[in-house]
């Protein structure tokens, strides 16, 4: 049986290929999508949502209108030179402003309807996802689990020298989250930043497969990466990382801890905490949850590699 997935993301380079990853591995069924702001706007990866869902021959998948803005009611910043000026790269989709029909809330429709059976994948802020927490905790426990891009633990954030980008962005929803989701397996910068795909399998996927925005985005992508990160020879595939694990758990290595983030207004804000000594001593009325910090390298790039160039299904 296909794995359900409700699917949390900020849709940019990296969310669109997830959710790409995800189509085409015939094993995950996105049930709804929660587009929110991030790497653009809440109203441009609402956009693209229905732009990849289109391409994809999917347009009947609910899409959701998620967050705004953190639950600080802070003004986001967004990041063009990383995911482009519309959110996909140089892919600039020609669709006309779609008018969201689902109400956020009525994403509990489909929490009771896979009850027990549903996977969230979160693959950026964190905002939307704590609202449900905060709304519905007794729906919630019904999840079946979490998939979470975000965090950077024992290693240098994205954003800040402490802070990865997603957490960062609303540390307050992130502590919500990593406070109060069972069974959550949490995919930081310790393996997403060398889950790399070089140009030459770039180039690959866009020989084989019939997705043809795959290569220009990945290749703005990695144009950014090169800037700041000379010796870098690919670029990460953060969310399809996690994507991945939906069905390629296995070959991940998870310690299991709580997470604390950083709520304060300071240098360390939104860096993820946990204790990793022999005998930590970290709180113990936080739910521990699933940190991954090593993966089958050669195992995951085979599986992507193998899914990202099968044909779309007709």
């Amino acid at each position: 049986m296909n794995k359900k997935v409700l699917f949390f993301g900020d849709i940019g380079v990296d969310d669109a290929l997830a959710i790409i990853y995800a189509h085409l591995s015939s094993q995950i069924d996105i049930v709804g999508i929660v587009s929110e702001y991030g790497n653009a706007p809440r109203n441009v990866t609402f956009r693209n949502a229905h732009y990849l869902l289109g391409l994809l021959g999917k347009s009947d998948i609910p899409v959701f209108t998620g967050a705004e803005r953190p639950l600080s009611g802070e003004i986001p910043v967004f990041y063009p030179e990383v995911h482009g000026p519309q959110g996909l790269g140089p892919i600039i989709p020609k669709i006309p402003a779609i008018t969201p029909k689902e109400n956020f809330l009525e994403v509990t429709n489909l929490i009771e309807q896979y009850k027990d059976e549903l996977i969230i994948v979160a693959t950026g802020r964190l905002t939307s996802l704590s609202t449900l927490f905060i709304l519905y905790g007794d729906l919630m426990k019904h999840i079946k689990a979490y998939y979470i891009m975000g965090g950077a633990f024992l290693v240098p954030g994205n954003v800040t020298p402490l802070a990865e980008a997603n957490f960062y962005g609303d540390p307050l929803a992130a502590n919500i989250v990593m406070s109060n989701a069972k069974n959550a397996n949490v995919f930081p910068l310790n393996v997403t930043m060398r889950a790399l795909v070089i140009p030459a399998e770039v180039n690959y996927i866009n020989q084989k497969g019939n997705i043809k925005i795959i290569k220009p985005m990945i290749d703005y992508y990695y144009n950014f990466y090169q800037k700041h990160y000379p010796n870098i020879q690919g670029s990460p595939m953060h969310d399809a990382l996690a994507m991945s694990a939906v069905i390629n758990d296995t070959i991940f290595r998870f310690v299991k801890l709580p997470v604390q983030v950083d709520t304060c207004n300071s240098i360390s804000k939104g860096q993820s905490v946990a204790d990793f000594r022999p005998f930590p001593e970290g709180p113990t009325n936080q739910l521990p949850q699933n940190i991954a910090y090593d993966f089958d390298y050669n195992q995951f790039i085979n599986s992507f590699l193998t899914v990202m160039t099968r044909p779309l299904a007709k």
